[in-house]
């Protein structure tokens, strides 16, 4: 390696040959192995701060300010009317954000639930003329089987009068019929008479007994059919007309019986369709004009519509962030697991967080998770896991911020570092970080200064002598680099 950088540097013949030929075979190789030295431990040490720490570190700043964020969906097929929703503005429970309208909307199940109703409303009413009819006829055909009724027991009354006459009348002819047998048969006796005149009037009373016990049968039939006719139960041929009356006011008292049911029926199915009908009215107004209302307090993160555009049901309106419940989801190496388990004591720095406590770790999330909250959760490499860290009272009040990219509202989405109390090992990314800017403070160096001007012309004048085949020797009393005099001298 020496003979190729050698190679490239050929200087001019020296004025004094042994001492300067001396000097620059001693300059380079050391320079070189200076170099590959420093090198190898830089690398080194970036290697060793690389892989070492993160594993056991106590403080991360792959830590970022999240909540809970509340979709507001569109609860209908429409266009938006108003949008009164804006990128960090504040909203509170049941504000108005905006307004969804829907003038074609789908009236068919209405139409044909108002034909139905239409028809049951026709049926019933038929219904109930046809039961009051049948009503009125029972009323009328009662008044004209009791006027009947009325009548037939007078007759009835008189025909049994009648009859008691007759009975009593027949009982007389009997006993008179009894009286000339008996006085006939003592004649024979004393053969005063023939045997012969006795036999016909014998005769006569066995009939007069006869005519006696048909009078009787008469009479107790038409008792019968009164106690009957009293009782509603019409037997008889006096009561066949009122019987057939009696059959047919039965007929019709059913038919209105069954037209009543039939009523009760038609007034169910016409409530099921009223009913219907107002549940479709009322669905058609939700469908036709509906309000976007914020469930609760917070800052709206976004805005996914503008006014005039249509939207579908379920479509993404806006968002907002709860702010109060504001959380800091932290990576850490799965050692850590144990040392910060919950209840731990962390410092925050950034997102005006001061402190706060773990309060749950866990091992990994899925995108289901990740919708719930306004920042989707850093991703985690193998080996890692999240610490959910709940800020402090104290610290969780801050001053509201502006809404922006980096922090959208109430300083969601915003990294911050996450150091456990009385933590020993750093995190190197954030000491490195904080390096390079101490280092930058410090060497704020201006342009005009005479040593930043010495060290911009030797930087120059290094470049374009390695770019160069042919290399002036440099004179010594020039101090573009002292390092260089130095080492040589050594």
């Amino acid at each position: 390696m020496t003979d190729r950088f050698d190679d490239g540097f050929k200087p001019a013949a020296p004025p004094h040959p042994v001492p300067e030929k001396t000097l620059a075979q001693h300059r380079h190789p050391v320079i070189l192995r200076a170099s590959a030295v420093g090198v190898a431990g830089i690398l080194s040490a970036l290697m060793l701060t690389a892989v070492v720490p993160p594993i056991v570190a106590d403080q991360s700043d792959r830590a970022v300010v999240d909540a809970p964020v509340m979709l507001l969906t569109s609860p209908i097929a429409g266009q938006v009317e108003t949008l009164s929703a804006t990128p960090g503005g504040e909203v509170r429970a049941r504000d108005r954000l905006a307004q969804i309208t829907n003038s074609r909307l789908d009236r068919t199940t209405l139409i044909s639930l108002e034909e139905k109703a239409a028809d049951a409303r026709q049926k019933l009413d038929a219904t109930r003329a046809k039961h009051q009819s049948d009503i009125t006829y029972v009323a009328s055909l009662d008044q004209e089987i009791d006027g009947q009724a009325e009548q037939l027991k007078v007759q009835l009354q008189s025909q049994i009068e009648e009859l008691r006459a007759r009975v009593a009348q027949s009982n007389a002819q009997s006993s008179e019929k009894k009286a000339i047998v008996d006085r006939q048969n003592r004649m024979v006796a004393r053969d005063a008479a023939s045997l012969d005149m006795v036999k016909p009037t014998e005769q006569q009373y066995a009939a007069a007994l006869h005519d006696t016990d048909a009078q009787n049968a008469k009479l107790n039939q038409k008792q019968t059919q009164l106690k009957a006719l009293n009782a509603g139960i019409y037997v008889g041929e006096d009561l066949v007309a009122l019987n057939m009356l009696g059959q047919k006011r039965r007929d019709i008292d059913l038919d209105a019986r069954r037209m009543q049911i039939e009523e009760k029926q038609q007034s169910a199915v016409l409530e099921d369709l009223e009913r219907l009908i107002k549940s479709e009215r009322e669905r058609l107004a939700r469908l036709a004009s509906a309000d976007v209302l914020s469930p609760g307090p917070g800052k709206v993160l976004a805005v996914g519509a503008e006014t005039g555009r249509h939207v579908s049901a379920g479509d993404t309106i806006a968002s907002v962030v709860d702010c109060d419940k504001r959380f800091v989801v932290a990576i850490f190496s799965y050692r850590q697991g144990e040392t910060m388990k919950p209840g731990t004591k962390v410092r925050i720095d950034g997102g005006g967080f001061h402190s706060g406590v773990v309060s749950a770790v866990l091992p990994k999330t899925s995108d289901k998770v990740d919708e719930r909250f306004a920042v989707p959760f850093p991703q985690t490499e193998r080996r890692e896991l999240y610490l959910m860290i709940t800020p402090d009272a104290a610290s969780d009040s801050v001053a509201p911020q502006p809404a922006s990219a980096a922090t959208p509202a109430c300083t969601v989405g915003q990294w911050v570092t996450v150091t456990r109390d009385n933590g020993i090992v750093p995190s190197m990314s954030v000491t490195w970080r904080r390096l390079g800017h101490l280092v930058a403070s410090l060497t704020d160096l201006d342009p005009s200064e005479p040593g930043e001007a010495t060290r911009r012309a030797g930087v120059a004048k290094l470049d374009s002598a390695l770019r160069s085949s042919s290399v002036r020797q440099p004179d010594l009393d020039e101090q573009w680099l002292p390092t260089t005099g130095t080492v040589s001298a050594q």
